[in-house]
């Protein structure tokens, strides 16, 4: 880890201009640190961010929805009563996501800008990688890749986006909230990450120089709503593949879906098509959600040695809609 100097600006806007000129902001640290300790980041700055006032706050919208500070810990948000009422799929999502003791301290604007879980990408060892040295290839296209992207991937990088929240937040059309040196804008949650180019793109958001999340805004409250992790093993784990679902309904039939998956592409992964076809449906005609389901895959493609994902996928999916339809709640 290379030597660094730590600043602690007293506003938003001290901190976005320290963003500006090079600094990395700071707040629960639990991923930054690691970036640092694998060389993934070297930063001669660090702008610490976490005792900002204001951006830890969780309040009502004017129309109905909630705003999460971005500096808000996981658990406090998972804990708190307007989400854990009206949005189910983000606290589930939240109590799957890392430990306990990582939640009481990591931050949802944080957990959004995770990198990805690529063990090629995390080596400490120098390996191709065109996201740590441009150019130099991607060990995993051809390598061992049963984690990696099922859909929007490119020869240049295979890698997914880990985060659990994130899956969640793009099921309920989150918007991120940022501020800049150009002031305030809103990016929709599913433009916040990005595919990788031709070239295999290191730039992981849509975040522009000095910005920082500042909140998330989440539309009205998403009641009928569950996410489901499937890994290798219960505890402490990234996900094989995961899927958050959010419906509304008019008895037992679907008025409205919104579907995402999670660990298959580098960035939640909306399925538009399914969300058509499931409007209608009854939902206890599983042979009809099932082939509703399907067209959402025609697009996948999967590498060597992670095939297993697009059946996986397309399960969790269906299964996620069953979990609404009985309440479950885990």
């Amino acid at each position: 880890m290379q030597p660094f100097t730590l600043a602690r600006p007293a506003s938003l806007e001290e901190a976005t201009r320290l963003a500006a000129a090079g600094a990395m902001p700071l707040a629960g640290g639990t991923e930054l640190l690691n970036w640092m300790r694998l060389g993934i980041a070297a930063p001669a700055r660090l702008a610490d961010i976490s005792r900002l006032p204001g951006l830890d706050a969780i309040a009502p919208l004017p129309d109905g929805g909630l705003s999460l500070g971005a500096l808000a810990r996981l658990n406090d948000v998972a804990a708190h009563p307007a989400v854990r009422a009206g949005y189910p799929v983000l606290r589930q999502a939240i109590h799957k996501a890392a430990s306990a003791q990582l939640r009481n301290l990591a931050t949802i604007g944080g957990n959004l800008l995770q990198k990805t879980r690529c063990a090629y990408f995390r080596a400490e060892e120098s390996l191709p990688c065109n996201r740590r040295a441009p150019g130099s290839g991607c060990a995993a296209l051809h390598g061992l890749n049963e984690r990696h992207a099922i859909f929007g991937w490119t020869e240049a990088c295979v890698a997914t986006q880990p985060s659990d929240p994130a899956v969640a937040l793009a099921a309920l059309d989150a918007v991120v909230v940022v501020a800049g040196p150009a002031g305030a804008r809103r990016i929709p949650l599913g433009d916040l990450h990005l595919l990788p180019d031709a070239a295999g793109a290191a730039a992981d958001t849509a975040l522009r120089a000095g910005e920082i999340i500042v909140a998330i805004e989440l539309p009205g409250p998403a009641p009928r709503s569950a996410y489901l992790k499937i890994r290798e093993r219960e505890s402490y784990e990234y996900a094989l593949v995961s899927a958050a679902g959010a419906l509304v309904l008019d008895g037992r039939t679907i008025r409205r879906a919104r579907l995402a998956l999670g660990s298959v592409a580098m960035k939640p992964w909306r399925l538009p098509a399914a969300e058509a076809a499931l409007a209608g449906l009854s939902l206890d005609d599983t042979a009809a959600l099932r082939a509703a389901l399907e067209p959402a895959f025609a697009e996948a493609r999967p590498l060597s040695h992670n095939g297993y994902k697009v059946p996986l996928a397309r399960n969790a999916a269906l299964r996620v809609i069953g979990m609404i339809a009985e309440g479950h709640a885990p």
